[in-house]
């Protein structure tokens, strides 16, 4: 048995939740809108904004959590009539508001990594796809295929908030790369040791991007974690920032990984067409995650100068469920609703990597430092109360959203 799973501390993913099949027997709360956030100028305020995350809390030692959050305020769809639209944004969105080609990443694998089974992602994903015109990704086609993490067919046993977050991951690699090929390795349980075998599976198949969109509270115990896991010379890894704002989770504070915060995004009348502001408020209790690492030593391409060890985030993408994301899940769940949380915004920029071209020999996590001026600088915001930078954003390289958002894919390669 390993150290991890000896560690007599729990790992804190996010407050008391409830999971997706609790969202089925209490219901979906009343609201609803009748076009996509993206027909509009504005989304919903933060105050009007109720939401699940889809993950409960780790109830073990060594456990971790999903960064995934529904919208309980609007009213889910198992179908759309001929001239609905989901509710939240689609690709065409993303792929506007970041500056993304249309094409690129053909046959580049981006792998979500991610605990539990479910059953229907597959043909949840088709569903996504269809209903935006992009490119069948099937295991018929040889576009998608899903593993346990022996690389094998012995899936785990399902579960409704993991089965969400699945669904949410591999949509959003959809968004970002319709033409990328999309490895699901599902991990026994949502055990760092479990997740952390899933995770050299993925590179054992071949993945070059790898998505993780979960976390828990650090332990000294890390530092091994990021040797036996997380260091892939030459794979882009992902790691989304948290969800609970203020304060940093394992793994996105691994030095070997991409540490991705999370936005708020609303079109506008701007030159650019829309305006990204920090997902969270100066309260604190809910938003990107960032902060200043206690454990692991800072990269020698991160270079801010408050915070002597790894700071918490790299880049950013939209992640706010006010101006969150349309995803296809049936798992335990009801077809179209809006999801949101850093495991929106991992995933995705898991996808722009794979957009930008198959990595160098060394960490692409210190792709955006070389390329600051190729990022959306986000300026405005907070997502918690300290007395600098690492919770409150600004010109330059802030905790909330790293050094900025896509603008194009030129920040992500060497």
């Amino acid at each position: 048995m390993s150290s991890h799973r000896r560690r007599n501390l729990i790992r804190r993913g996010a407050p008391a939740v409830l999971s997706a099949a609790a969202l089925i027997t209490g219901g979906l709360a009343v609201a609803s809108q009748s076009s996509a956030f993206a027909n509009t100028t504005t989304a919903a305020p933060a105050a009007t904004v109720h939401t699940h995350r889809l993950c409960s809390q780790p109830s073990k030692p060594g456990y971790m959590a999903c960064q995934a959050e529904v919208r309980t305020d609007l009213k889910a769809q198992k179908s759309l009539g001929r001239q609905d639209t989901p509710k939240g944004f689609g690709p065409a969105d993303l792929q506007a508001a970041y500056n993304l080609p249309k094409d690129g990443g053909k046959g580049a694998t981006v792998a979500i990594v991610d605990a539990n089974d479910d059953p229907n992602a597959e043909k949840d994903l088709a569903a996504y796809r269809s209903q935006y015109n992009l490119p069948e990704c099937s295991t018929s086609n040889g576009c998608f295929k899903k593993v346990d993490q022996d690389g094998g067919t012995n899936y785990p046993t399902p579960d409704a908030g993991w089965a969400g977050e699945i669904s949410l991951d591999v949509d959003m690699v959809s968004a970002a790369c319709p033409q990328c090929h999309i490895l699901l390795v599902e991990a026994k349980s949502a055990n760092m040791d479990d997740l952390g075998a899933a995770v050299n599976q993925a590179v054992k198949q071949g993945a070059k991007y790898v998505s993780n969109s979960y976390g828990g509270s650090e332990e000294a115990a890390d530092t091994a974690s990021d040797d036996q896991y997380f260091k892939h010379p030459g794979v882009a890894i992902t790691v989304s920032s948290g969800d609970s704002g203020y304060g940093v989770e394992y793994p996105a504070a691994s030095q070997y990984v991409t540490a991705v915060g999370g936005t708020s995004l609303k079109k506008d009348n701007s030159t650019r067409g829309w305006s990204e502001s920090v997902w969270g408020t100066s309260a604190g209790g809910n938003g990107a995650g960032s902060g200043c690492s206690q454990f692991d030593a800072k990269p020698s391409w991160q270079k801010d100068s408050g915070c002597a060890k790894r700071a918490v985030a790299d880049v950013a993408a939209v992640a706010d469920p006010a101006t969150g994301l349309a995803v296809y899940d049936t798992y335990q769940a009801s077809g179209w609703n809006v999801y949101g949380g850093t495991s929106a915004s991992s995933p995705f920029i898991a996808g722009v990597y794979a957009l930008a071209g198959t990595p160098g020999n060394d960490v692409p996590a210190a792709y955006p430092y070389a390329h600051p001026d190729k990022l959306n600088d986000v300026t405005d915001g907070a997502n918690g109360s300290c007395s600098d930078y690492l919770c409150k954003a600004g010109t330059g390289y802030d905790g909330p959203t790293g050094l900025g958002t896509p603008n194009g894919v030129a920040a992500f390669t060497k």
